[in-house]
């Protein structure tokens, strides 16, 4: 199991999947990229495909129509990995608590395929990126002692 976890020491990649956001944290989420915050200096990039990634970046509330997609996506993804519950939508569904249309939120979404799944809140209307950077940071400290 060292060796599979040897590359996640420094470099993480990220699928990002948005959820039902209202796109406040989805821009938040590319100014990580942007020359300011350069979350790649960390080794981070945003892949194309949860088969490659080590992180899975989730903003939005969870409606029940992403329900079983976004299960079915943390499902492809290789483990051990870490999940980012970015924003107050995706920590405890926001001012959507009461919609109609909600289903869980992202944690119990995830723990209801996998009990033992990492999730790491990133709280904040949108949350700022420096926050998410520490999470980011958080997940890649706690994939190192795997």
């Amino acid at each position: 199991m060292a060796l599979t976890t040897w590359a996640l020491r420094k470099s993480l990649w990220v699928y990002h999947v948005n959820a039902g956001a209202c796109n406040n944290c989805d821009i938040e989420v590319l100014a990580l990229l942007t020359p300011r915050f350069d979350i790649e200096r960390f080794g981070m990039i945003l892949v194309g495909s949860p088969r490659h990634a080590d992180v899975l970046a989730v903003t939005g509330v969870c409606t029940r129509q992403i329900m079983p997609r976004l299960q079915e996506v943390y499902m492809q993804m290789p483990k051990p990995c870490v999940v980012l519950a970015i924003g107050a939508c995706a920590n405890a569904q926001g001012i959507f608590t009461e919609a109609y249309h909600m289903g869980a939120a992202v944690d119990e979404t995830i723990k209801a395929v996998d009990p033992s799944a990492i999730i790491i809140y990133v709280p904040g209307c949108p949350p700022k990126p420096e926050a998410m950077i520490a999470a980011a940071v958080k997940g890649m400290e706690f994939l190192k002692t795997l």
